[in-house]
This record gives C-alpha cells, structure tokens and sequence, in this order.
C-alpha cells in the first residue's frame, strides 16, 4: 500500500468523527443560546413579581438544557465547552432567583443537572441579582423580608469561599466571589442604614406619644 493511499484511508477514518463532532457542537451551541435568552427572560420576570410566567420560563429553560446536554452526550468535547457551561450557569442563577424570592428551597447541581463549576458560578451571580429584591423589599418597608434575603445573600458568599480551588478547575469562581462580595457589602450597608432609620423614626414616635 502507498504512502498516499494509506494518507487517504486515514484521512476518511478522521472525516466522520470531525463531521459528527461539527454537528453536535451545532446543535448544542443552538440550543445553549435558547437557554441563556429564556433563562434571562425568566429573571425579568421574576423581578416583576410574575412569578408563573417566571416559572413556565425555567421550566422550559430546562428542557432546553437537557436538550444540549443530549446533544453532547458523546462528545466530552462539546459537553465542556465554555458556551455550554455558560448556559448552565444561567439556569441556575434564574432557578435559584426565583427559589429565594418564594422562599423556596434552592434546587441542587443534581437537581438541575448541571457541572459543579456552572453551579457555583450561577448560585453567586443569583446572589448579586437578589440584592434587588432586597431593596425593594426595603422601599416598601418590609424589613424582615429584607433580612431573609440579605441572610440568603450572606449563606451564599460564605459557602462559596470555602471553595479555595484553582481557577482552572473552578473556572475563576474568585471572580464570581469577590464580586459578590461587594454586592453583599453594600446591600448590608443598605438595609443597616434603613434599619436604623426606622428604629429611630420608631423611637421618635414612642417618645412623641409619651409627651402628649
């Protein structure tokens, strides 16, 4: 057999696999673009208070994230590619978003079938985005739910810097917690401030009423 030849048949054993690694990489890349629009969509959403349609949002979110995940299933290739992480990091920051707000239990990696890094890239953005809810919570005066939240916020980053890994293995989860520190910093700072000023507001009437 000449060299050529034997170019030739080694060079067709390699075009299959290229081909079904290009199509599932397609698919897989299609389907993690719908799961971080709808993911996002869920959020805002969950921000108006609109929590069924928030709901119905994750819900499909989900199944979209299945959908890659079947899509790579035999392509360790695509399945750690850096979109398809990304994607996963979103649905989890949108399921645990809407889990604080109800005052439901955050569902688990295992639960949402996601890798560990994207699980605790998503728990410590939904952690910053809740500072939202939090100020809204104090806007309106309701400080004990502003509390809840804050104590949410606070469990996160404390969890979360126990996981002392390389950032290559984490993928600079570092990043995630310091920015979540400054979030959680300044919403402590928030909701600190407002407490005192509705303990002396308080103090102010007691007193007003002891005059009269």
């Amino acid at each position: 057999m000449s060299n050529e030849h034997s170019w030739i048949e080694a060079m067709a054993e390699v075009r299959p696999v290229m081909d079904r690694l290009h199509q599932a990489r397609e698919e897989a890349l299609g389907q993690a673009r719908k799961l971080i629009q709808t993911a996002s969509k869920s959020i805002r959403f969950c921000h108006r208070r609109q929590f069924d349609e928030a709901q119905r949002l994750l819900d499909e979110a989900k199944a979209l994230a299945a959908h890659a995940r079947s899509a790579a299933d035999d392509s360790p290739e695509i399945l750690y590619a850096g979109y398809l992480q990304d994607a996963e990091k979103e649905l989890v920051e949108a399921a645990a978003v809407l889990a604080m707000a109800l005052g439901r239990p955050v569902p688990t990696a295992n639960q949402l079938q996601v890798q560990a890094a994207s699980y605790l890239h998503g728990m410590g953005e939904a952690a910053s985005e809740i500072r939202r809810y939090v100020l809204d919570e104090v806007r309106s005066g309701n400080m004990a739910e502003a509390e809840r939240l804050l104590g949410i916020m606070e469990a996160v980053y404390e969890s979360l810097i126990g996981f002392d890994f390389p950032d290559g293995l984490t993928g600079g989860l570092r990043r995630t917690t310091d920015a979540l520190r400054a979030v959680l910093e300044r919403t402590r700072s928030d909701v600190t401030a407002t407490s005192i000023q509705v303990e002396l507001i308080q103090a102010l009437r007691e007193a007003s009423r002891e005059e009269k």
